[in-house]
């Protein structure tokens, strides 16, 4: 419990700088003219990667390291799935780059 607390503390001490971070983001996004739900899928995929990493060093702390696994496992899964619409794009853009 101990750990849990002292990396939710942690956390919630880091919020000014990671919604500084994401309003960065975004900004540039904008000025790049980059579609805005791109930016917000890749910043969803990185939360997950964050909460995926943190359940599962958790998970091994308390001595789990077979759940740790499962863990891991999933956040990967939930990110591939996330990235596909990007990545239907990106190589929708490719194939229009190669002349027929």
């Amino acid at each position: 419990m101990l750990t849990v607390f002292v990396g939710c503390a942690i956390f919630l001490f880091l919020i000014d700088q990671i919604y500084a971070v994401i309003h960065m983001l975004e900004k540039i996004a904008v000025n790049a003219n980059i579609n805005i739900v791109y930016v917000e899928t890749i910043l969803k995929i990185i939360g997950i990667a964050y909460i995926a990493e943190f359940a599962a060093q958790i998970t091994k702390d308390a001595g789990q390291g077979a759940i740790a696994s499962k863990i891991e496992l999933a956040g990967k899964i939930l990110i591939l799935a996330m990235a596909i619409p990007i990545l239907t794009v990106l190589i929708e853009t490719i194939i229009q780059l190669i002349p027929n």
